[in-house]
């Protein structure tokens, strides 16, 4: 899951640069979407193991 929101967030860079607004942030958005989940899970599964 963050290897996704890290290759999204990679396509919204390069997007960006290369000026397709709307396909970066749609990329960025998906990537923070990502990331978050990332972050929900860790955490769960850091509390369920201690």
């Amino acid at each position: 899951m963050l290897s996704n929101a890290l290759l999204f967030l990679i396509i919204a860079l390069i997007a960006a640069a290369l000026g397709f607004t709307v396909l970066s942030g749609i990329a960025a958005t998906i990537a923070k979407i990502l990331f978050i989940l990332f972050l929900i899970v860790w955490i769960l599964s850091f509390f369920k193991k201690g």
